[in-house]
């Protein structure tokens, strides 16, 4: 089970009701080895004291690996529930690296089981560089290796200093690695197509 430490300004709390209302959370959740997993911060939120779940809103995420941080992660509203172990973020979700923070990763909702090494983006996913950009309707990014899965039906393209494109590829998965910038594609029936734009 994760350890969780936090700071925040309660309001007056009645212990007969079951919800909590926090401002100002700031909250730090590490696991058993004392290694720091992630930490939120929100403005507002409230803590469901029954169901053991806590809803935030204008969410910031800041997850990390070997204690540096690794992800930063923003979103309209947030959900921390089953124990601390199962993040969902709604609404306006970006990913920044915390090296490269020019290179974005946006999209509608934003699942993590923090049992595990992925990510789950789904609605509206792109991910954009200053020179090349990829979309679809979902996404999967690996914590441990820093490749992200795009899945059918996916576009790439390659833009030129204007932010225009001048090549695109339509397939049914993409891999992008972070680390190395290359993408590979993936068609199990239909051919890769195309486009290069003079």
């Amino acid at each position: 089970m994760p350890i969780i430490l936090f700071g925040c300004k309660p309001t007056n709390i009645d212990d007969n009701i079951f919800n909590q209302t926090i401002n100002s959370l700031n909250m730090n959740i590490f696991s058993k080895e004392g290694k720091k997993l992630f930490s939120i911060k929100s403005p507002y939120s409230t803590f469901d004291k029954d169901k053991n779940i806590f809803n935030l809103e204008d969410t910031t995420i800041n997850i990390f690996r070997d204690n540096e941080s690794l992800y930063l992660i923003t979103s309209d509203k947030s959900i921390l529930s089953n124990d601390n172990k199962l993040l969902f973020l709604n609404g306006n979700v970006l990913v920044k690296g915390s090296i490269n923070q020019e290179d974005k990763l946006y999209s509608n909702s934003f699942t993590w089981n923090i049992q595990n090494s992925e990510y789950i983006l789904l609605g509206n996913v792109k991910y954009e560089t200053k020179s090349i950009s990829l979309s679809s309707d979902k996404a999967i990014l690996n914590n441990t290796n820093n490749i992200i899965e795009f899945f059918n039906p996916v576009k790439y393209k390659i833009k030129d200093i204007n932010n225009e494109s001048i090549y695109e590829v339509k397939s049914e998965n993409a891999y992008y690695d972070i680390d190395t910038k290359s993408v590979s594609f993936g068609s199990k029936q239909k051919r890769v197509r195309s486009k290069i734009y003079f």
